[in-house]
């Protein structure tokens, strides 16, 4: 079993929704620093994609900052230095649309939706 979610989308790229994936993980503390990250060939056999597919988000994510080599471990988990506004930002675009969504069907505007969240926040 893999360490992250991952739900396949039509229309976007494998590897990019795979690095996404992985990327929400971390930034979220799902997947801590540290932890072993599955090999190419576990991640392409879980998920039923390429392996040429999956060592290119693996590459992605070392390169990005998200995975590292280690001697004898293979590739572990690295919380990037540093996460940007919009990486923290996009973790939330999911739930968002989802809030979006629901208020929309139950004929809630843009205003009604943000006092919600408002008051979410004020809640202990």
């Amino acid at each position: 079993m893999l360490p992250f979610r991952f739900h396949l989308l039509d229309g976007v790229p494998v590897s990019d929704q795979l690095v996404k994936a992985v990327q929400r993980a971390v930034l979220t503390g799902e997947m801590g620093p540290g932890e072993r990250f599955p090999s190419v060939r576990v991640i392409a056999q879980e998920l039923k994609i390429s392996p040429t597919t999956a060592h290119k988000a693996v590459l992605e994510l070392r390169d990005a900052g998200f995975l590292a080599t280690r001697p004898g471990a293979g590739m572990v988990v690295v919380k990037p230095s540093g996460a940007t506004r919009d990486q923290l930002l996009a973790q939330l675009a999911p739930a968002c649309r989802d809030l979006i969504r629901q208020a929309s069907l139950l004929g809630l505007g843009q205003d009604e939706t943000l006092e919600a969240l408002r008051r979410t926040f004020s809640e202990p």
